[in-house]
């Protein structure tokens, strides 16, 4: 996409319900494949509850060909709300010197009409929530999550994907697609294991 593009609000309002759409469309997509109706994917993230050791591997500069990266350790602290309907999450890590540091706040909300997550994330660095929400579901033990965002003034995929889903370890990983889901580079690497 040029980098006029994301210049108009039109284009990244249709940038991002392209997103949307493209979420919903791997859901269905993968339900089909697999022979399936589509879930109830409200307990999707009842494993996450409780309190987790943090270790974060975040790629310094994504985009831009770099190999460098940082790696953070910390804690995040999930709770449920609304009877399961909603949860959230704080986070808060720091690389190894201290000089490094990630203080987040997410809420996940899920939709009984689409059978999919919605997921806000604050900054607290900035204190703003970022827009537009990251939407999809998980299937087969997999949770896969996707909008487009503005990143180096140009509008991007952004995928969020939960892999092992258990009490005891969880992993997150974010990658970016700057030629919409073609090919995907990993920027964020998030490994969980429970607070004892």
């Amino acid at each position: 996409m040029a980098d006029d593009a994301i210049s108009s609000p039109s284009r990244l309002s249709t940038a991002r319900h392209a997103a949307a759409a493209l979420a919903a469309g791997v859901l269905c997509a993968t339900a089909h494949a697999q022979d399936v109706a589509p879930r109830d994917g409200l307990h999707d993230f009842d494993f996450l509850i409780g309190r987790w050791n943090v270790h974060l591997r975040k790629l310094l500069h994504p985009l831009t060909g770099s190999s460098q990266w940082v790696e953070y350790a910390g804690t995040s602290v999930m709770t449920k709300i609304w009877g399961g309907r909603g949860n959230t999450e704080e986070f808060k890590v720091a690389s190894p010197d201290g000089q490094l540091h990630i203080d987040a706040q997410t809420l996940r909300l899920y939709n009984p009409d689409t059978r999919q997550w919605s997921l806000y994330l604050a900054d607290a660095a900035h204190g703003k929530v970022l827009m537009p929400p990251t939407v999809g579901a998980f299937l087969g033990g997999r949770g896969e999550f996707l909008d487009a965002e503005e990143v180096g003034g140009k509008t991007i995929l952004v995928r969020y994907v939960w892999t092992q889903p258990t009490h005891t370890t969880a992993r997150m990983e974010q990658s970016f697609s700057p030629d919409w889901g073609r090919s995907w580079e990993v920027n964020w690497i998030c490994d969980l294991a429970p607070q004892t």
